[in-house]
């Protein structure tokens, strides 16, 4: 049987649906988490997980593992399936004791709700080591257009990929099966973007609230002009809390590196309604007049809630910046609209499309118990991994001690990081070296294909997207 089983039609997730009148099988799903957006993604996408699955989460030890803090206010308001996680996380533990509890009670179903590097790691392990393998799910934990191959490169072993939005799986179907992986993709609302009901009582909207991005926009001059155009707004509006909502306070990790944190770029004249804060993005819509950012998912937790939103346009458009999925959602504007209090509220004719489709679309839960029932059948194929990289053991080892950091104490990892760091480092000289050379060889320069990707180094490189 071929791989095809686990395909990527549209009919897949109806053809799981249980008859009427059949009870479901009690399935038990352990979900594996570890920076804070992955952490708050997991989590939550779990909670909407059928009645009959018991559910677990574990996070795994890595340099970017969310501090307590963050798993408290990423597990906030998190399925009871789950347990008190939001009050007591779960203590980081090593990949490998991630790997033995798999092996001495394997699940239906894993959920690998990590970075990149570390779920491709992940999977290898439990493809590799866990007896009757469970079900491998894996999936992005926001706006996730455009489409990222190292996205798809990293998790092609991944028996079901999840995504958000109608046009976030078209995109990423087409990139994958261009790059010869065949598609997976599975649909879910984003958890954020689910409506919440009424707001708690007695609670006053007096906030405009901005959700800051570790890495959009990337330079400290673009970032200093956000802060003055926020101060400029609290100077406005001294009715108005104007807050910088930060997903980490000093030291602590993010999926994403941040190296011009904002609390940081406040000028020491700072207007006093113009504050800093952390913890939950629900606990801060609750309050807020109006959703402020250049890119952020919460933009979409606000338009659920009937929260008015502004995404700036002033830094422009592109791929970098992550919102040109924003173009015609009727939330664009700039620090203009941003200083007037002018802020917009989704277009209809944008939402279907774009994370705000019809509950029943959503299929990532039926596909799943359709792989579920696979596996019981033992007709659940492996699916094959997209990088093609030579080394066996050594290169996989390498592949783990780039993922894991310090958090690898396996001798050949270190065996590895001896061998694979200067190699990587002279890989890099040539490819910069090339970079200078070939402009003034080549005036036109033919566009990157996905196929020349895979060939190169898909190593986590600090500073870089880790998706």
């Amino acid at each position: 049987m071929s791989a095809a089983a686990n395909d990527d039609t549209g009919t897949a997730g109806r053809e799981a649906r249980h008859p009427a009148g059949t009870p479901p099988r009690r399935r038990r799903v352990v979900g594996l988490v570890d920076t804070d957006s992955f952490a708050k993604w997991g989590a939550h996408l779990l909670s909407a997980a059928p009645p009959h699955w018991s559910l677990e989460l574990l996070t795994v030890a890595t340099p970017r593992s969310a501090s307590r803090a963050q798993l408290r206010a990423a597990f906030r308001d998190v399925d009871a399936r789950l347990g008190p996680i939001d009050l007591a996380p779960p203590e980081p533990l090593s990949v490998d004791e991630v790997v033995a509890r798999l092996q001495a009670d394997p699940p239906d179903a894993v959920l690998v709700s990590c970075i990149g590097p570390v779920a491709e790691v992940l999977m290898d392990q439990v493809l590799r080591s866990v007896p009757r393998r469970p079900v491998l799910v894996s999936g992005l934990p926001g706006i996730s257009f455009p489409a990222k191959w190292k996205g798809v490169f990293l998790r092609a072993r991944a028996d079901l990929f999840v995504l958000h939005s109608h046009r976030e799986v078209r995109e990423y179907r087409s990139l994958a099966t261009s790059g010869g992986v065949e598609p997976s993709f599975a649909l879910a609302t984003l958890p954020f973007a689910r409506s919440t009901g009424a707001p708690r009582a007695g609670v006053v909207r007096d906030s405009v609230v901005f959700a800051a991005q570790p890495s959009v926009p990337a330079e400290e001059e673009d970032r200093r002009r956000v802060v003055t155009w926020l101060a400029d707004t609290a100077r406005a509006h001294p009715e108005w809390r104007v807050v910088v909502k930060t997903r980490a306070a000093a030291g602590e990790q993010q999926t994403h590196r941040e190296t011009f944190p904002y609390a940081d770029l406040l000028p020491a004249d700072a207007p006093s309604n113009l504050v800093v804060e952390a913890g939950p993005m629900s606990l801060h819509l609750e309050r807020a007049v109006a959703l402020v950012t250049i890119s952020s998912t919460a933009v979409l937790e606000a338009a659920a809630r009937g929260v008015p939103a502004l995404t700036l346009t002033d830094f422009g458009t592109s791929r970098a910046l992550i919102n040109e999925v924003f173009v015609d959602s009727g939330l664009e504007g700039t620090a203009d609209d941003l200083v007037h209090g002018r802020f917009g509220r989704v277009r209809p004719e944008w939402m279907a499309d774009n994370y705000f489709h019809t509950a029943g679309d959503d299929d990532w839960a039926d596909r799943a118990e359709e792989l579920m029932r696979l596996r019981d059948a033992g007709r659940l194929v492996d699916r094959p991994a997209a990088r093609r990289s030579r080394g066996g053991a050594l290169r996989r080892a390498w592949e783990r001690r780039n993922a894991l950091g310090d958090h690898d104490r396996s001798v050949i990892g270190r065996v590895a990081a001896l061998i694979g760091t200067p190699i990587r480092a002279v890989k890099r000289s040539v490819r910069q070296a090339r970079r200078v050379v070939r402009p003034a060889l080549t005036p036109v320069v033919a566009p990157v294909s996905v196929e020349r990707l895979r060939d190169r180094d898909e190593e986590l490189v600090t500073g870089r997207d880790a998706r």
